[in-house]
């Protein structure tokens, strides 16, 4: 008989591609302030051209913000405003950390004169590509996952200063929502690990698209998170193998399903399969080293089954409750 606990290795697999394919894209905002929000005062920052440098038609503005790199910013989102706009120590909840300044106005001088209007959505896009993707890779010493937690993302000034001749632009990183909303972090983006993961105790849904959502667990998921692994700690030298990962995870996760629904008897009758995430190679150099130990269930055709409740108590798949098992000794003590 097969045990309920043992990973199915093609679901296995397939969520592994459904977590790389949940890749993160960057933004602009649009850095608005009221007169109740402060605006820092302009002081000698990286973005300024040098003097050998072709020399702007565009009007001397006051940027929008004195924050350089290393410094991180946040912001309260409204409606339709961002307000509280400012710079944060980047221990405390912040959603934008600085990896370089650019002055657009030198970038060529005639693209983004005194009446030029602020690149649309295409243009920003190259800008970001073009500008900020290898100072922010350097900024974070080379390790970028791009299907990571972090996106390289851009800050341009509110449309009031854009027309005032303000061209800075700020490049960083920063971790969004399912929106696409940058969300409140806490600590330096060079310190963390980028791995795009959920925590104990939170559900995962994995949709058509493959890609994940945490979502209330009473609501369909894919997925209940019983443990989060710091690979590296196994793994402190050079990059291992999915082979090497599955040998490692495989008794870790195991016991963290036995510890997270309360012995072998519960997981047992709950007809649900531990699993596990992995992390690929280019992922592992650009900085992922933690991944998720779960509980799951396989359809026949390889996909999902529906979960909604926590395997900690009452809940379903596929819209019924576990179907009873046959009696038995437990294999395993709690």
């Amino acid at each position: 008989m097969t045990n309920p606990w043992r990973s199915s290795r093609s679901v296995n697999a397939a969520l592994v591609a459904a977590i790389v394919g949940c890749a993160g894209t960057g933004g602009y905002l649009w850095a608005a302030h009221s007169e109740d929000t402060p605006v820092e005062q302009p002081q000698a920052t990286s973005s300024q051209a040098p003097t050998s440098a072709p020399v702007s038609s565009t009007p001397q503005a006051a940027p929008f913000t004195s924050a350089d790199v290393g410094d991180c910013l946040t912001w309260v989102k409204g409606a339709d405003t961002v307000e509280g706009f400012g710079q944060t120590d980047c221990l405390s909840p912040h959603r934008f950390e600085i990896s370089a300044r650019e002055d657009l106005a030198t970038y060529p001088a005639s693209e983004f004169g005194p009446s030029s209007p602020p690149p649309e959505l295409t243009r920003q896009a190259q800008l970001r590509e073009e500008l900020c993707k290898a100072p922010t890779i350097k900024y974070l010493h080379g390790r970028f996952d791009p299907v990571g937690r972090y996106s390289i993302a851009s800050i341009l000034p509110s449309a009031e200063a854009w027309k005032a001749g303000d061209r800075t632009m700020l490049c960083g990183v920063q971790v969004t929502d399912d929106a696409g909303e940058p969300i409140l972090t806490e600590g330096s983006a060079r310190e963390q690990d980028q791995a795009r993961i959920a925590q104990a105790g939170e559900c995962v849904t994995v949709d058509a698209a493959k890609a994940t959502h945490i979502v209330a667990c009473d609501q369909p998921h894919s997925y209940e998170v019983t443990q989060v692994v710091d690979l590296k700690a196994m793994f402190p030298e050079g990059t291992p193998s999915v082979e090497d990962q599955d040998a490692a995870l495989k008794p870790v996760c195991t016991q963290a399903a036995l510890d997270y629904v309360g012995g072998d008897d519960n997981l047992y009758n709950s007809t649900l399969q531990t699993f596990w995430t992995t992390i690929p190679v280019n992922s592992w150099t650009g900085g992922t080293h933690t991944v998720n130990c779960g509980l799951m269930l396989g359809n026949p055709d390889g996909s999902f089954a529906e979960l909604a409740g926590s395997a900690q108590g009452a809940f379903t798949i596929n819209g019924a409750p576990p179907p009873p098992q046959p009696p038995r000794n437990p294999l395993r003590a709690g």
